[in-house]
């Protein structure tokens, strides 16, 4: 299936498009099947959307106790760290918003990188119907960096682990430092229901560009490997992002 891409004109109209997508997906899935499983992103494009999430309006929102959270990568920190996806998570939206405490799933960075992946592999192992290794998520958000990669997937050799694992440590250097990282695999990503990358900044025109109309090239642009075979993909750019898009 093809991907939906969405323009807009500045990144407050994006968030808001995003938050309005957000709802219908998670109360669809709370009709359908009594519960939505999300995993969110890190990084800073998500937070306005988690802003606009948290403000009154969406709060009442039923769907939200039937909220199971999960991330899409982690850095290897303290969940109080500046760095962690997760605080950023909970000062933005979890803290406002009445997910039982019980639902949220976050990846525990303060653990060495070996019982990190066992310890998310069983969170996901749990939260997964029977005879299967982790939930199918109803949605994922996830961000693009300058240099295509998406979560915790980047540039270079494609680690065997992705063929087989749900959950792997990345610890090699990346932009000149350690990584430092737990991701969630295409495996998991590929079999979502929805996908939902949020891009804006003329720095990450390029790499949108070669993502979406490039020649296939994983191994440099990390995002193309998010090819679901059973579920739907999202692309919302801000003006910037999408300027080098053919046709724009």
């Amino acid at each position: 299936m093809s991907p939906t891409i969405e323009i807009f004109s500045n990144p407050a109209e994006m968030a808001n498009a995003a938050a309005r997508l957000f709802v219908q997906i998670a109360t669809t899935a709370v009709a359908q099947h009594g519960r939505f499983l999300v995993a969110l992103s890190g990084g800073g494009t998500p937070q306005a959307l988690f802003r606009r999430l948290s403000q009154p309006d969406y709060v009442q929102e039923a769907f939200w106790r039937s909220t199971y959270v999960f991330w899409g990568d982690e850095r290897l920190v303290p969940p109080d760290d500046e760095g962690s996806s997760f605080k950023m998570a909970a000062d933005l939206l979890l803290d406002h918003v009445p997910i039982p405490p019980d639902h949220i799933h976050r990846a525990k960075g303060e653990l060495d990188p070996e019982t990190a992946v066992t310890d998310y592999t069983r969170q996901l192992e749990q939260a997964a119907s029977p005879g299967r290794r982790w939930p199918r998520l109803d949605l994922v958000l996830l961000g693009l960096g300058s240099d295509g990669h998406t979560a915790s997937l980047f540039p270079g050799p494609i680690p065997p682990a992705e063929a087989n694992r749900p959950v792997i440590a990345v610890t090699a250097h990346y932009d000149g430092r350690p990584a430092q990282r737990l991701t969630l695999t295409p495996l998991v990503f590929n079999d979502a229901r929805h996908l939902l990358f949020l891009v804006t900044g003329e720095k990450k025109a390029q790499a949108v560009t070669a993502v979406l109309h490039g020649p296939p090239a994983p191994q440099q642009w990390p995002a193309q490997r998010i090819q679901p075979q059973d579920g739907q993909v999202t692309w919302m750019l801000d003006r910037a992002a999408a300027q080098l898009l053919p046709g724009d």
